[in-house]
């Protein structure tokens, strides 16, 4: 479809030029990531922090663990029970002391039975002694008789010193017990029962806690504890990343040196290598196939604009164990479906997923957590011209990275709890991937030119006010704006073009014939064709001038920069073959007309250039279909007979002199792609027309007479 001079010229110097600053500036962008690499540091490995990495041993070692060694003093320590200060001498100085202050409390009740009492004034006086004495004991003294008292009194007196020195007491509360097991023989029960409500109030421990001897102890214990050894070898882990750096790990860290004070040139030297590789690998692709955004410095810095901002959001918390899986990735590779295409999209991921793996230690998981995710939201969001397909990416992200999760749990890299949670995680990313591209994709088309899904279908509302002056001033204009989008919609379709984009420009093609309607035959109602009365150079001009009125207006309008450039290129450089027709034939006039030698003579000395349009030829498919339409729809508006035959035979012609033309020759047309549009031409045109009687083939020479007066 391209002349031999116009195929694409091979890589130059100046793409060379261009690569390399494009490159340059993307590596410095993302060189901003590694600031945080270059602050003197010992890299965060003190007790008590988590390893952003794994931390291995650079040598074989054996290691005095200072900390384990402490740690193993400390249990054997602790195992040792307490030590109490009890002594057979102090328990004696005890049992003399406790009988004494028997004695003593037993000495009124002594008196008492001595005292040769009648027996009820006895029981009196003995209601009232010892009133430390339990109730049952006392009810036993008091019906006591007065011949067993100096039994039970002696036995009182040798079974308190008895239990003093007997044995270690270290709680008073087993007196009862211990006055059980030790009474002396020779006693009924109740008498024992007495004898030990008269000793358990005086039965105190003979033994103490000590805590110098518990500490002697212990520390003896610890003493016999020989120091900890731990044996390394080269690349063992010390610390994996992720977990928490223990006082024992720093023991081996501080060892090898690993917690020194330095600047890591490693891996920010790394970062920017790959960084640099990946920037010129991206900025190559674009020239390789997509030389249209090649060409274009804006949608360049859109590109380079989402690879730094999302790489940098992902370099930033690099390392940690769950944040990068937080980041919105996948609105990267969405964004630039809608803007651009999903190609971009794709690949702009696959370099991201790269980055994002080497940022995070080669994780294979975030790899494919961005990647995955990503590319489940390209596919699903299409062109973004229904927020419907933003609510289906948001799901398919959301499902893909989950899914992505679930693989790595069944590997074992995460627990179930922590897959759920980092399943929450991902749907919520999801969701602010999916906000961030519907929040700014509008913005970021109005602020690079691109025109998005949303523009176009807010521009096709009939509402637009230049849509709304076309139905108002130029009714004829608009009808036939409104049958080359029906038209130039269906052609792009067929052939896989963008055919809301070729409608949407079919409606703003000939917006230039507001500045003079008249002119054009179509406005003209049936009344008098001005271009009669002009020479045929003026009416070229004049048809000539709509497009540039037509630039004018839309700029005034305000209408997208994109849309503005069908306007030039739906005539390209297209000859007004009607009124040139007609120049050659006024000049050949006077000498005798075209049949002779002179006259074919002053024909041709006709300057063409003056009855073509400025141009440029379209540039896009989208263009190119416009252009067929326009010229298809006009001529075959013209016919007197629209039969099958006569249709397919205009569309035909039409395309035909296109190409012969040369007017197809800059856009990305293939000859499958014309027998494409051409078939959809003719059905669009006969459905429009509903033809049914078939006129004689011969009819079609009337075309060469009626297309192209006054129709531009």
């Amino acid at each position: 479809m391209r002349e031999a001079h116009e195929l694409p010229r091979p890589f130059g110097p100046r793409d060379a030029g261009r690569l390399a600053l494009a490159a340059f500036v993307l590596v410095v962008g993302l060189a901003a990531g590694v600031v945080p690499d270059l602050a003197t540091s010992s890299g965060g490995l003190t007790a008590g922090a988590v390893a952003a990495a794994p931390v291995r041993a650079p040598r074989d070692a054996v290691i005095d663990n200072p900390v384990e060694t402490q740690a193993a003093r400390d249990a054997a320590a602790a195992a040792v029970i307490p030590q109490y200060d009890y002594t057979p001498q102090g328990a004696a100085v005890i049992a003399r002391k406790q009988l004494a202050a028997l004695q003593s409390e037993l000495s009124p009740v002594h008196d008492a039975f001595n005292a040769g009492l009648t027996p009820d004034a006895l029981q009196t006086d003995l209601q009232t002694l010892l009133p430390s004495l339990p109730a049952d004991a006392r009810s036993t003294l008091v019906a006591l008789d007065p011949s067993r008292w100096p039994v039970v009194e002696s036995a009182a007196e040798q079974l308190l010193p008895s239990i003093e020195q007997g044995q270690e007491i270290r709680d008073a509360t087993t007196a009862p017990n211990l006055a059980i097991r030790q009474m002396p023989v020779g006693l009924s029960e109740s008498e024992q029962q007495l004898v030990s409500g008269l000793v358990s109030p005086l039965v105190v421990a003979n033994s103490a806690y000590s805590e110098a001897l518990t500490q002697q102890a212990r520390d003896a214990k610890a003493a016999e504890v020989i120091p900890v050894p731990d044996t390394l070898k080269a690349g063992q882990i010390i610390v994996d990343q992720g977990h928490l750096i223990t006082p024992s790990d720093m023991v081996k860290i501080s060892y090898f040196g690993l917690d020194a004070s330095h600047v890591d040139w490693g891996r920010p030297a790394a970062w920017i290598l790959f960084g640099a590789l990946l920037s010129a690998l991206l900025m190559a692709w674009l020239w390789r196939f997509r030389q249209e955004y090649w060409r274009r410095g804006r949608t360049l810095v859109l590109v380079g604009l989402v690879f730094v901002l999302v790489a940098l959001a992902e370099k930033i918390p690099a390392g940690r164990a769950w944040l990068p899986y937080l980041i919105p990735t996948a609105a990267a590779g969405m964004l630039l479906t809608v803007l651009l295409d999903a190609g971009i999209g794709t690949i702009m991921l696959a370099l991201l997923a790269l980055l994002v793996g080497v940022a995070n230690g080669m994780s294979l998981e975030l790899a494919s957590y961005v990647f995955l995710g990503g590319m489940a939201g390209v596919v699903a969001i299409r062109n973004g011209e229904r927020q419907h397909y933003f609510v289906q990416a948001a799901l398919a992200v959301a499902i893909a990275d989950i899914a992505v999760l679930g693989v790595f749990t069944l590997l074992s890299q995460h627990d179930p709890a922590g897959m759920l949670q980092l399943s929450l995680a991902a749907a919520g990313c999801a969701l602010v991937a999916t906000v961030v591209t519907l929040g700014s994709f509008a913005l970021l088309g109005n602020l690079f030119g691109i025109l998005t899904g949303s523009q176009l279908l807010e521009l096709a509302n009939p509402s637009q006010p230049l849509l709304r002056r076309l139905l108002t001033e130029t009714p004829g204009t608009y009808h036939h704006s409104l049958m080359v989008g029906n038209l130039a919609e269906r052609a792009a379709e067929a052939i896989g073009a963008d055919p809301l984009l070729a409608r949407v420009a079919a409606y703003y093609h000939d917006v230039g014939k507001l500045a003079n309607p008249l002119v054009f035959i179509e406005n003209q109602h049936g009344g008098d064709n001005v271009h009669d009365e002009l020479e045929p150079e003026d009416s070229a001009d004049i048809l000539r001038q709509h497009v540039s009125d037509g630039v004018s207006l839309a700029q005034k309008a305000g209408l997208p920069g994109p849309l503005i450039a069908f306007i030039p290129q739906h005539h390209g450089t297209s000859l007004i073959g009607y009124f040139y027709g007609k120049a050659r034939e006024a000049a050949a006039a006077p000498l005798g007309g075209l049949e002779t030698k002179a006259g074919r003579a002053a024909a041709d000395a006709i300057d063409v250039s003056r009855f073509r349009h400025s141009g440029p030829k379209p540039q896009a498919r989208e263009a190119a279909v416009l252009m067929l339409a326009d010229g298809v729809e006009a001529s075959v508006r013209s016919l007197s007979s629209r039969d099958e035959a006569t249709i397919r035979a205009m569309v035909t012609q039409i395309i035909a002199e296109r190409l012969a033309d040369g007017q197809l020759n800059d856009c990305d047309l293939t000859i499958r792609d014309l027998e494409g549009i051409r078939e959809a031409f003719v059905g669009q045109l006969l459905g429009m027309y509903h033809q049914r009687i078939a006129y004689p083939q011969s009819k079609i020479v009337e075309i060469e007479s009626r297309r192209g007066r006054g129709l531009g």
